[in-house]
């Protein structure tokens, strides 16, 4: 299948392939689950449960487990379809409607940064790459120091962080490398900069590298094939397509959620309206539309907390082209990665992970960007076409404070992220350096996604040097993007600084709880979803205790 540099014959084998693959989904709900599907409603609906969790991907998968194992009543709303491995046929124009917030066109205020979620039963979980980092050290004592956070050091989350890599089969990536990452390794190599085997969530992986587009195996250990199912097993109830519109407050307490269900397209509401009563609320929506709920809510924010300091790993990108053949369409999307570039102690330059990913057709063409015969021109040599991208450690600077998350006048999410002169420093920086990397591997060229790049790119590391220093930092000039999302609702034990304590509870609120990326102070400076099981399995374990004295033996720590 690496041959083809279309999907059709691939996809075609793995559409026959799922008729021999157990699909958990189609069974769970055969053998009775209890799903509601927004879009079928004819009714207004009233729901009632112990702990209602909006979201279901990597903080509410987990924390719906959790719970309903603890004996508790959970309902569990998401506002995306529920799909499954029969659904995804590796095809991009299918996907991306289906599974992303906003289509995968979703984009900061000024449309500087293209941003990548998930909007599906089991969240960005279902279409993220499986790369997975625990929270590093240094970032958990910063949190510590700079932000009054309880309870997070290494030592305390190690438990947790085991606890899920056995849940999800988090283990380092036994196959060698693809093409695509070969060479980053290469290419480090040979600059005498070391470089490290990735871990990944995946059981049974057929290394067909479409990640991106859902796992027609199962093989990725998602929310949908994993907590989800468990927690649905132990009597959850899950609406999806249904959009929690507003958290009412009374007092300091939650009294309902009033929540519109959505149509087919999964865009606007039907017109059926459904609320919810429980005793205890989790926010698990994910950075941005965490935070735009309670805005949206007009829930208590004193400090002006709520949607500030939202992080994005704000991300560049360099496109090389190769002697051979790469296919970086196929194959394990990521399984090098390179944390040299990170600063140790948080100040000065701006830090930076290096990794690469995958390139499938419609993904490449808007990296690529150009139009006519240019845009053709490097289609043509798609297969030969390497890119390597820079994950900047925003958070740890006085001029890196992130974004701050707004409404528009529809009450649909917004963030406004400003680029920084720190930032930009960045950028330059981790341009230069994926250029090397690049020519150190054997690159004939390569090509800064700067709209001022030259189409054709740069054909030595001399002038690729000299002509970075001179492209101009401006945003929408500048190609950028990003798929980690976190803070909006950061944790800590100051009320002026932060949205919610370090077990989750919502400053204002007794039995309102946030157990997603948004909660974290700061950025990760690693890919971020094993730092938010862990958050989310060591909080919801916290809230079952306290509501039933007692912690699923499978989950204690």
């Amino acid at each position: 299948m690496g041959t083809h540099w279309l999907p059709w014959s691939a996809a075609s084998f793995i559409w026959r392939c799922q008729l021999m693959i157990i699909d958990p989904i189609k069974q769970g709900l055969a053998s009775g689950w209890d799903h509601r599907d927004g879009a079928l409603l004819t009714e207004d609906l009233t729901l009632e449960a112990d702990v209602a969790i909006i979201g279901s991907g990597a903080g509410g998968g987990v924390s719906a487990e959790i719970l309903s194992q603890a004996g508790l009543k959970v309902l569990i709303i998401e506002e995306g379809p529920l799909k499954s491995s029969t659904d995804f046929k590796m095809m991009e124009k299918d996907a991306y409607p289906a599974l992303y917030q906003e289509s995968a066109g979703r984009q900061t205020a000024d449309k500087a940064i293209s941003i990548f979620q998930g909007r599906a039963v089991g969240g960005t979980t279902v279409v993220n790459w499986t790369t997975s980092f625990r929270t590093p050290d240094r970032t958990l004592d910063y949190w510590k120091e700079n932000f009054a956070v309880e309870g997070f050091s290494a030592q305390e989350m190690l438990p947790w962080f085991l606890k899920m890599e056995q849940r999800l089969n988090i283990d380092t990536w036994k196959a060698p490398p693809n093409e695509n990452n070969s060479i980053l390794q290469r290419g480090l190599t040979k600059l005498g900069i070391p470089s490290h085997t990735i871990r990944r969530n995946v059981l049974g992986c057929w290394n067909l590298g479409y990640c991106g587009m859902g796992c027609p195996t199962n093989a990725k250990q998602s929310m949908l094939v994993t907590t989800l199912p468990a927690a649905l097993n132990s009597g959850a109830t899950l609406i999806s397509r249904c959009r929690v519109e507003k958290i009412q407050f009374k007092s300091d307490q939650v009294v309902g959620l009033d929540c519109l269900a959505l149509d087919a397209s999964g865009n606007r509401p039907s017109g059926t309206k459904v609320t919810v009563k429980a005793k205890h609320y989790v926010l698990a929506g994910g950075a941005i539309n965490s935070p735009a709920l309670l805005l949206r809510s007009k829930a208590a924010d004193p400090n002006k907390t709520i949607g500030a300091r939202t992080f994005l790993h704000p991300v560049n990108a360099v496109a090389a082209e190769m002697p051979k053949r790469v296919e970086a369409y196929s194959g394990a999307p990521q399984s090098i990665y390179s944390d040299y570039f990170q600063q140790q102690d948080h100040a000065q330059e701006m830090g930076f992970k290096l990794e690469v990913p995958p390139l499938h057709p419609v993904l490449i063409s808007i990296i690529l960007g150009e139009f006519g015969e240019h845009h053709a021109s490097l289609m043509q040599r798609y297969p030969r076409v390497h890119a390597m991208i820079a994950l900047l450690r925003d958070g740890f600077h006085e001029q890196s404070q992130g974004g701050q998350v707004k409404l528009r006048d529809d009450g649909s999410p917004l963030l406004d992220y400003p680029i920084t002169d720190y930032l930009w420093d960045g950028f330059r920086r981790a341009w230069k350096s994926m250029a090397e990397t690049q020519f150190a591997a054997g690159a004939h060229r390569v090509i800064p996604m700067h709209l001022d790049s030259p189409v054709m790119g740069y054909s030595s590391w001399q002038e690729a040097r000299r002509e970075i220093d001179e492209l101009p930092l401006q945003a929408l000039r500048a190609r950028l993007l990003s798929a980690h999302v976190m803070g909006g609702c950061a944790m800590g034990e100051d009320p002026k600084r932060s949205v919610v304590n370090s077990q989750g509870r919502f400053h204002h609120a007794d039995n309102l709880w946030v157990f997603d990326g948004s909660a974290f102070p700061t950025s990760i400076s690693a890919n971020p979803q094993l730092s938010i099981y862990g958050l989310a399995a060591k909080q919801a374990s916290g809230l079952a205790q306290r509501l039933t004295g007692t912690i699923p033996v499978s989950q204690s720590a």
